[in-house]
């Protein structure tokens, strides 16, 4: 049922690794948090909470190592650097994990579900508004999309209030109020994006709402679902929620 591929990318200058759980079903793509490597999800017990999704063979998830430590936690690097490297992350999403699943898959065509909690929730996001004809739906868990605030002091060498062109691609809450009429913004209008979010400790609710007020001002497909007191930002949370909306895609 579990499988892993492991190789050296040169967008992101490291070795990656790719795990697969399950045989048959709908691909989903859920990307671990910060600190987090292909195999976190199933060390926090995601992976148990969707067994009976994946061993019914509704859905096939695949989780591929975070850079998110090595770009916006790294504070030794530049903040041109870490925007650059979260850039090329997602041209391996695109062009390295995107294929690799659709081998996988046996279907060079086939729409894949994104999902993340915290910085994987950034990582769906960016996903599905930069790829909509890659990914049909994103499950955006405890969302922190505002990204800015990691970059400001890297080293001292913050972008002096002028995001760059790596920066600006890979953040939606940046790039979407921008787009333009055309085939890539008529491609998000028929998709779906669903954030959720708890009422607990460490959570930041107003990330949901005013990316869900940006999506709305562009006609994109959009909900927000608080979950309300006694969810905090963490894991037990993210348990909760992920089979629940999973069941219904």
């Amino acid at each position: 049922m579990k499988e892993s591929a492991t190789w050296y990318s040169d967008r992101v200058q490291s070795e990656v690794k790719l795990v697969r759980w399950g045989t048959y079903g709908t691909p989903v793509l859920l990307f671990p948090t910060a600190g987090g490597d292909a195999e976190e999800v199933e060390r926090m017990h995601l992976i148990r909470v969707l067994d009976p999704l994946i061993t019914s063979g509704r859905i096939k998830v695949y989780s591929v190592d975070s850079i998110a430590a090595r770009s916006w936690g790294d504070t030794s690097i530049s903040a041109r650097h870490a925007t650059w490297l979260q850039n090329q992350f997602d041209g391996l999403v695109s062009r390295e994990v995107v294929p690799a699943i659709r081998h996988d898959c046996q279907s060079d065509d086939i729409e894949i579900v994104v999902t993340g909690a915290s910085i994987g929730a950034f990582n769906a996001m960016a996903s599905i508004c930069r790829h909509p004809d890659i990914f049909k739906l994103a499950i955006c868990m405890s969302g922190s999309y505002d990204v800015q605030r990691f970059i400001k002091g890297h080293g001292g060498r913050g972008l002096d209030g002028q995001p760059d062109g790596n920066f600006y691609h890979s953040s939606p809450l940046h790039f979407v109020p921008n787009l333009p009429e055309g085939e890539q913004l008529q491609r998000l209008r028929s998709r779906f994006i669903l954030m959720c979010h708890g009422g607990g400790r460490w959570e930041d609710p107003e990330q949901d709402w005013t990316m869900a007020r940006i999506l709305g001002s562009k006609r994109i497909p959009n909900r927000v679902d608080p979950w309300g007191d006694g969810y905090d930002h963490d894991w037990p949370t993210w348990r909760a929620m992920l089979p629940h909306y999973l069941e219904k895609a």
